[in-house]
């Protein structure tokens, strides 16, 4: 199984952020849509710009607990993550199941010529094994049964 069926199942929107954007819109964007993170733009307009890093719930919370400055202060440029990891349509799923546990990631931008078509979380990934596996597993059954 590749990312592009994942894509296609899920949907291919995420959400997107400027780097001058403070923790609070941040905050309320996460929230708003429910997910788990944001990619970020280095201008508004994704198709103006390019993503220049990514920021996360995670992101947040260590930033909360490091006391640095207010949500309504502190900017995305100041906490998110630059060095993006990014994954291909044609990626396979097990391999990018690699990357991320071994990059300890949980949410991968997927751009195809350079263009964002979506973005994979690691539950994406999971599941897609997981109906895999159980697909393979009543096939396997119904043969022996058989």
């Amino acid at each position: 199984m590749k990312l592009d069926e994942i894509l296609k199942a899920k949907g291919k929107t995420v959400y997107t952020i400027g780097p001058e954007a403070t923790l609070q819109d941040v905050v309320r964007t996460l929230a708003e849509h429910n997910v788990g993170s944001l990619l970020v733009y280095e201008q508004a307009d994704e198709a103006e710009g390019k993503p220049v890093g990514i920021i996360t719930e995670r992101d947040i919370l260590h930033a909360c607990a490091a006391g640095r400055d207010p949500l309504a202060e502190a900017k995305v440029a100041d906490i998110m993550s630059s060095d993006l990891l990014t994954g291909s349509p044609d990626d396979a799923v097990e391999n990018v199941m690699g990357l991320m546990t071994s990059k300890r990631i949980r949410h991968l931008p997927v751009l195809s010529q350079g263009k964002l078509v979506g973005m994979v979380s690691i539950g994406d990934v999971v599941k897609a094994q997981h109906d895999r596996l159980a697909m393979e597993n009543r096939f396997m059954k119904d043969y022996i049964q058989s």
